[in-house]
């Protein structure tokens, strides 16, 4: 029986050659340096990149996902340089030089409802001197920060090459930068598409060429998915169509694991809307349905200041800034049919902007796996160092490394798992069911993965276990199989054997 880990390498196997490693390279300091930079990376939360081409949505759904504002949204030199988002007590922002040296960042909020500015003109350093800003730091005090942190990247499409490198450096060190030892930045990555373009595909072909050297884990998102069908009420529905054309022509560059439909002003705004803005909806959806569509046929006539609405032009722009007009018009007929509250029309938003699944997928994908990723990010480091300083007792563990790099079946859980979300295999409802579940589509624990509940014994889950990797390893065997199939029942039999490994072995 093939008994490799679910995904590659574990956390604590990860952090014990990681500390082996330094005890047999303890003379030499740059790896040194190198190695407790590993171990301290296992430490933290797990780190995701938001990636995408100039004006892909990338802060307003840092935004989204964080529930607040604490991303500007605007076009300012921020957008040009990585940017860190980190939990802390209190909200600051700290921009670091190239040397080290840092300095405080002015924040200023916007007038009414928007955005954050960081005001880097005039910045004083420490120590003193002229210096241009590298990355920017981000602490906030928000449950999302807690436990992941984000890293929001330049545009991969910019019309500066040094601006877009950035990104690239940041996600594969070991394939654009001269040192082919850095930690890499991110262990996962979200990509961000508004069209699936030339660039996206270099981009993601690169970050899967770059083999181990990048993050394991991809997601993409159609973003700014509410501007599809020019914003009607139709336009999520044509977003997921869109969605799931973007996912099968990525399975050719073997990353991309799902693409996930969002609207993002929609997804923010609908986390931080406020009782004038219901109020507002409410007295809209009021008006008899001729004199509502009218005046909902485009924005520009919606905001009109001589237009007889029952809502101030004042508030009519807001509404559009904040909502977009789908937006507006999906608020407005939620209203419609009979949403009460502010707190009902928030969640209902909420649910359709995309968000939702967006984070579940996210937790599937990556929270609850953010062990793994991260243990991978250490390794593919500690490869490199190793194979950087030969001659050593250190090359000893090289094999084990590569080995727990090898194991990608992990990856193949992440594929198969964005290709049941849009496609259908030709097996039954109830097999379809256990498949999702046993590959970790509802969580990675092993009495999810097999449908038991919590505290099974583990003689009842080596016994599940054994039974559904025998079952699939049958069904891959049917003679009327198609090849996509037999794969899918194989990527399950791993996975009930992986959670064989994981199991205590039963003594007579």
């Amino acid at each position: 029986m093939n008994t490799a880990h679910v995904i590659p390498g574990s956390l604590a196997e990860a952090q014990q050659l990681v500390a082996s490693a330094a005890r047999e390279l303890g003379g030499d300091p740059a790896a040194m340096a190198l190695l407790a930079e590993c171990d301290e990376r296992l430490r933290q939360p797990l780190r995701v990149a938001l990636a995408g081409s100039i004006k892909a949505g990338k802060s307003t759904l840092l935004n989204a996902l964080a529930g607040q504002s604490i991303a500007p949204t605007d076009a300012t030199e921020c957008t040009r340089v990585v940017t860190w988002y980190r939990t802390g007590a209190t909200p600051t922002v700290t921009a670091f030089a190239a040397d080290g040296a840092s300095a405080n960042v002015v924040v200023r909020r916007g007038a009414g409802a928007h955005g954050l500015t960081f005001e880097l003109d005039d910045l004083r350093w420490n120590p003193a001197g002229q210096r241009t800003v590298d990355h920017l730091e981000v602490r906030w005090p928000t449950p999302t920060l807690a436990r992941t942190t984000i890293i929001d990247t330049p545009g991969t499409s910019s019309l500066s090459r040094e601006v877009s490198e950035r990104t690239m450096r940041l996600l594969t060190p070991a394939d654009s930068d001269a040192d082919p030892t850095r930690v890499p930045g991110a262990d996962a990555v979200v990509y961000l598409l508004r069209r699936l373009d030339a660039a996206d595909l270099h981009f993601l072909e690169q970050l899967g060429a770059g083999g181990p050297a990048g993050p394991l884990g991809v997601v993409g998102v159609v973003s700014r998915a509410d501007e599809i069908s020019a914003g009607r009420l139709d336009a999520l529905h044509s977003a997921r169509q869109v969605a799931a054309r973007f996912a099968t022509e990525l399975e050719r560059t073997g990353l991309c694991q799902a693409v996930i439909p969002v609207a993002g002003l929609l997804a923010f705004a609908a986390a931080t809307l406020t009782q004038p803005e219901f109020t507002a909806f409410a007295a809209l959806a009021a008006l008899p349905a001729d004199a509502l569509e009218l005046a909902l046929l485009s924005a520009d006539r919606f905001a009109r200041p001589d237009l007889d609405l029952p809502v101030p032009p004042p508030m009519r722009a807001q509404l559009l800034d904040r909502f977009g007009m789908f937006g507006v018009r999906m608020a407005t007929e939620l209203v419609r049919t009979g949403v009460g509250d502010a707190a009902a029309l928030a969640a209902e938003l909420a649910a359709r902007s995309g968000i939702d699944e967006l984070r579940t997928v996210l937790d599937v994908q990556f929270g609850q796996r953010a062990d793994q990723l991260k243990a991978h990010s250490a390794l593919t480091t500690l490869d490199r160092v190793l194979t950087a300083h030969p001659g050593t007792r250190a090359d000893e563990l090289l094999p084990r490394v590569r080995t727990l790099l090898a194991d990608v079946h992990g990856f193949a859980e992440l594929r198969l798992l964005g290709r049941l979300r849009t496609d259908e295999l030709p097996l039954p409802p109830e097999d379809l069911a256990e498949l999702f579940r046993l590959i970790g589509g509802a969580g990675v624990a092993v009495h999810v993965r097999l449908g038991l509940p919590a505290g099974t014994d583990p003689a009842t889950l080596r016994a599940h276990a054994t039974d559904a990797a025998r079952r699939w390893r049958t069904r891959s065997r049917h003679p009327l199989i198609d090849q996509a199939t037999a794969a899918a029942c194989l990527t399950a039999v791993r996975s009930a054997e992986g959670a064989l490994t994981q199991l205590p072995e039963i003594r007579p």
